[in-house]
């Protein structure tokens, strides 16, 4: 007897989540991330992205940069569908995540923000312990045990170099964490549901300089296992850490390549003008 319509998607669901999991375990360099003809509206007739089309390497630094109002973070949150939670947006084009087309309609969206996570321009760490915080990924993920929570709090925790701050007030509440150290402490929760992408939309804006170099420095540590995305307005900073800028401009990607290409010989005028400080 065949399946129930039901029962097919359901299953197709099912299956495509294990595809998306079975993939970190297979690929060689899991974590590629390419758009094809990628056009954002707000309410159809507001557009804020324009066709756009961009291969993201894995296990390496891709910066966004470009004006205000350019549309870098809304191809941010394109790739791990975020922008489904505005009301009225559209979404044309693809975007594939490894092999897999991510806007499929049978991708379980939870599951797709797991393995690409997300850290926002200002922290927003949860009104628990800094213990909690950590483990409320893989505890909503079904893990129990509080010898693996304990585990996967202090692996996350190291990871995002904070560890050895926190490690003797774990129950305190994240809330009395500075500024630097709740970033650190979101970058933490985000890997603590060990993801294959980090997104983040201006993780230092609001942070002093000593704070943002502790958190330049992570991301060249987690570039090893990780692929990150990081839309900044400071050029000093993209030309530190990115391995790849993509320049945006009115929706539009206007140029990507090598970090030092992009900085030293631009193909494009606009992106000199900018890069050198005439517009933006």
């Amino acid at each position: 007897m065949g399946l129930s319509p039901a029962s097919q998607v359901g299953r197709g669901i099912a299956l495509v989540s294990q595809e998306l999991v079975s993939h970190r375990q297979t690929a060689a360099a899991p974590g590629r991330i390419s758009t094809r003809g990628l056009s954002v509206f707000y309410r159809r007739n507001q557009q804020a992205l324009f066709d756009v089309s961009l291969d993201i390497p894995s296990r390496a630094i891709t910066a966004l940069i470009g004006p205000s109002g350019c549309g870098k973070s809304t191809f941010l949150r394109s790739l791990n569908r975020m922008n489904e939670l505005i009301p009225g947006t559209v979404v044309t084009g693809e975007v594939y995540l490894d092999d897999l087309n991510i806007y499929d309609r049978r991708v379980d969206v939870v599951l797709l923000r797991r393995l690409v996570g997300m850290v926002f321009q200002r922290p927003n760490p949860f009104p628990t312990s800094i213990w909690e915080n950590v483990a409320y990924g893989p505890r909503l993920g079904g893990i129990r045990n509080r010898a693996e929570l304990d585990r996967i709090v202090e692996e996350s925790l190291r990871k995002a170099a904070l560890w050895d701050e926190v490690k003797d007030r774990l129950s305190h509440s994240a809330l009395g964490l500075s500024g630097g150290q709740q970033q650190r402490l979101c970058i933490a929760r985000a890997l603590a549901v060990n993801p294959r992408v980090l997104l983040l939309d201006e993780p230092a804006s609001a942070l002093d300089p000593i704070a943002t170099g502790r958190i330049e420095e992570l991301l060249l540590q987690l570039k090893s296992e990780l692929t990150i995305v990081i839309v900044t307005h400071n050029l000093q900073q993209a030309g530190r850490i990115a391995d790849q800028t993509a320049f945006f401009l009115m929706g539009r990607l206007i140029e990507a390549g090598p970090t030092v290409q992009i900085f030293e010989n631009p193909t494009d005028e606009r992106t000199e003008n900018y890069i050198t400080g005439r517009f933006g």
